[in-house]
């Protein structure tokens, strides 16, 4: 099981272009993936309830939290692909905070996809689907332990691209 979840972690962060023959590119968010964005977190951050919450959440931890209460509390269904969804966005808000990285818009043959892209790499991940494809395996989501085992193969991959440069 390890094996796996290490294998699809690996496959979320090859470069697009190991992965498809299509050609692919790579933009800033429009005005309405930025609009976009800002509701699905909206979704969310109904859910705290205080200001102390709502300061903490300002936080990777506050954010990985937040996922971690409304995952074990059962907030949504499995079918309420929209809801989970945003709390992927909110889990690329996390990664984003914590490894400096930055939503784009990735287009292909495939269709359109928001991402987080390493700057000046080509390393990018998906964190929107990351709990849903988790929740409809029917696989119990700990976020803190999906959201390292990421943040460690992106910096693998951070140090192994400057070493390559020559940083």
């Amino acid at each position: 099981m390890r094996f796996l979840r290490l294998l699809s972690i690996l496959l979320l962060l090859l470069p697009l272009s190991a992965m498809s023959t299509d050609a692919q590119k790579i933009s800033s968010l429009a005005a309405n993936d930025t609009a976009s964005l800002v509701k699905q977190r909206q979704v969310l951050e109904r859910y705290l309830g205080d200001e102390r919450s709502r300061q903490n959440y300002k936080t990777v931890a506050g954010k990985l939290g937040l996922l971690r209460a409304l995952l074990d509390q059962k907030i949504f269904k499995p079918t309420q692909s929209y809801e989970y969804g945003c709390m992927g966005v909110v889990l690329g808000d996390a990664f984003a905070q914590e490894l400096k990285m930055e939503w784009v818009v990735v287009e292909d043959a495939q269709g359109r996809d928001l991402a987080l892209r390493l700057p000046n790499t080509s390393v990018l991940i998906f964190p929107i689907g990351m709990i849903l494809k988790r929740v409809m395996r029917g696989e119990a989501v700990d976020v803190f332990d999906l959201f390292n085992g990421v943040a460690d193969q992106v910096e693998n991959l951070r140090k192994k691209g400057a070493e390559r440069s020559g940083r």
